[in-house]
């Protein structure tokens, strides 16, 4: 069994959560659209697990929850059900530069469907530019899409004042908050949001399973047409064995999430001292301070993350180059890019992520390996300038 650095990437389920779906796959099966007693029950499960979603961002209605496939799937229902339902009013839309590669894909489809897309910049650390996204609306000016955190490299995206300008332009504003929703708490009440996309996985809840907060007023047309479940917006018989264990997630997460952030940051934060203290010409990729507290990116000069992750891979231990979604790609990281990295940079990146069953023990193998690993590869590069070759050497003399 490796040692699980990719918590970003996948999570596993919860026994807890694995427990509580247990009867919804046999004993109580029905579909919440009947009309019998057992249906009734399933409806009954929806009821109570959209309170629970609800409940763990603080959305004041349990209607605003609108349980969907995916975090992928609520990202299309927010973008373009939005921009379909308010394309009389204009058809400009914002997104930054560093987006998930979903909504980066959806701002494509939408750009072929007539609609224009501004992508804000983002500084050396991925942080966006306010001033730049407040002169990029316009009257044409719809939509606003800017995650709550990089999913590659942490950082923290100044989420308040991010809505306060949607709202004070009268912009709509949606964030997909699945790379943070785990590590850091959201209150939609606090923070004026219209939509959020959450993940069930990003909770250690089931996979295939997400879902879009829509704030009260909010309207959005629909993009999956069928029998009119979920307020007519997702049609589909509702998963609710998958929903149920996504709520026992949220449930859970929110008991257990301030203790969790406390042990997690720990962990990064020596994580993050030890690398850059042992192996030399290393660096930490997004803000230092403003990023998830389970997240630490690094790169390294004069090799490539491939090579790193391979190696790794050979002592057993699990990390990641960047995203999950675009990792099998040969392109440099699209955000390392935009913060201003040069290409042979970029390509030196790794990233670990840490999780609710990460250990001490756990990094401390991390940390044992990755020095080897990196000196080795270094010193069979031919980027590897002499006067580092030379140090290497000195040492082992």
């Amino acid at each position: 069994m490796s040692i699980y650095l990719d918590y970003q990437a996948a999570k596993p389920v919860d026994v807890r959560v694995v427990s509580e779906m247990t009867i919804y796959f046999n004993n109580k099966f029905a579909n919440p659209s009947s009309l019998h007693c057992d249906g009734d029950e399933a409806t009954d499960a929806l009821i109570e697990s959209r309170q629970k979603i609800a409940d763990f961002i603080n959305a004041p209605n349990t209607s605003d929850i609108i349980f969907t496939s995916s975090a992928t799937e609520s990202n299309n229902l927010a973008l373009i059900g939005s921009a379909m339902r308010n394309k009389k009013k204009g058809n400009h839309i914002i997104i930054s530069e560093i987006e998930h590669i979903s909504i980066l894909n959806i701002a494509k489809y939408l750009e072929r469907e007539g609609f224009k897309v501004s992508r804000v910049p983002v500084d050396q650390f991925g942080i966006i530019k306010l001033e730049k996204l407040e002169k990029l609306i316009n009257d044409q000016t719809i939509l606003i899409s800017i995650s709550t955190a990089s999913n590659e490299v942490g950082s923290l995206q100044p989420i308040k004042e991010i809505s306060e300008i949607a709202a004070k332009k009268n912009v709509l504003f949606h964030t997909d908050a699945v790379a943070s929703e785990g590590v850091i708490p959201i209150d939609v009440q606090k923070v004026p949001i219209d939509m959020m996309t959450l993940s069930s996985n990003d909770i250690y809840g089931p996979r295939g399973v997400g879902a879009l907060y829509l704030k009260k007023g909010v309207r959005i047309n629909p993009i999956i047409i069928g029998g009119g479940q979920e307020r007519g917006l997702r049609s589909g018989s509702e998963n609710v064995p998958g929903i149920v264990g996504f709520a026992k997630a949220a449930e859970i997460m929110r008991e257990e999430i301030k203790t969790e952030v406390i042990r997690l940051k720990s962990m990064r934060d020596k994580l993050i001292q030890e690398v850059l203290s042992r192996v030399p010409n290393s660096y930490l990729n997004g803000h230092p301070e403003k990023r998830l507290p389970n997240n630490a990116h690094f790169r390294f000069d004069y090799i490539e993350g491939e090579s790193l992750i391979l190696s790794l891979k050979d002592q057993k231990v699990a990390a990641a180059t960047g995203s999950a979604c675009s990792s099998k790609t040969l392109e440099p990281s699209h955000t390392l890019i935009s913060m201003g990295l040069l290409h042979e940079e970029a390509h030196g990146s790794l990233l670990f992520t840490l999780g609710r069953f990460t250990k001490e023990a756990d990094l401390d193998k991390a940390i044992e390996v990755l020095p080897g690993i990196v000196k080795r590869l270094r010193l069979l590069s031919p980027l590897t300038p002499p006067e580092l070759i030379k140090k290497y050497n000195e040492v082992n003399d």
